[in-house]
């Protein structure tokens, strides 16, 4: 039987790093190492039970989030720019009361402007993130159909149903919730794979 425990061990160690991404200073480093981490686990699944689709799943689902998030950011760092220019072209305000210490109000046009701009990017990474939740619910799936380790199932929709609700920042929480069970999902892998599953056809063969 093919043995699961390298898979076991960096997933679950890959999965609790991901979670340490809000530490200040050091969690990008430490979010971007368990995410490489799960994602080589995830390979090692794909190639122990034979299905490659396992592992294309989470990978587009891994690369759209990126992009989601790049989107996210470009958004507001193009949000707060536009505000600051925008101000900074009206010159200096007659009353040094006014709300941006000094400089003039931005005019309603370029208010809207670059606030239809954000909420266009806000819109765009919100359904990218629905489409990658439903890549990685399908990649989790499998590892749970071919590893009988049912909880991966229910990490694919917590991640999929915390996409949905993001929008309304609810969803940061149940995601936040997936990561964990994520954690234990990877931790209740079996050591090797079911008889069944270790015997079964590779693609592109059918048995006789």
């Amino acid at each position: 039987m093919t043995s699961l425990s390298q898979a076991k061990a960096m997933g679950g160690v890959g999965s609790i790093l991901v979670l340490l991404s809000f530490v200040p200073s050091v969690g990008f480093l430490l979010g971007l190492v368990g995410l490489v981490l799960v994602l080589i686990a995830v390979k090692q699944i794909s190639d122990a039970v034979n299905d490659r689709e396992i592992f294309n799943n989470v990978l587009i689902a891994v690369i759209l989030q990126i992009v989601g998030v790049a989107i996210l950011t470009f958004a507001v760092a193009g949000a707060l720019f536009g505000f600051l220019f925008a101000s900074q072209q009206i010159g200096p305000a007659p009353s040094p009361f006014d709300g941006f210490g000094g400089f003039g109000m931005m005019p309603d046009g370029a208010f809207w402007a670059v606030l239809g701009a954000f909420v266009v990017g806000l819109f765009a990474m919100w359904i990218i993130l629905i489409v990658a939740a439903r890549f990685l619910r399908r990649g989790y799936e499998g590892i749970a159909a071919k590893t009988g380790t049912g909880m991966f199932g229910t990490v694919g929709r917590w991640y999929f149903y915390g996409a949905l609700l993001v929008i309304v920042f609810v969803g940061l929480i149940v995601i936040l919730i997936a990561e964990i069970l994520q954690i234990v999902a990877f931790f209740s892998l079996p050591e090797s794979v079911p008889p069944q599953q270790g015997t079964q056809q590779p693609y592109g063969t059918q048995p006789l």
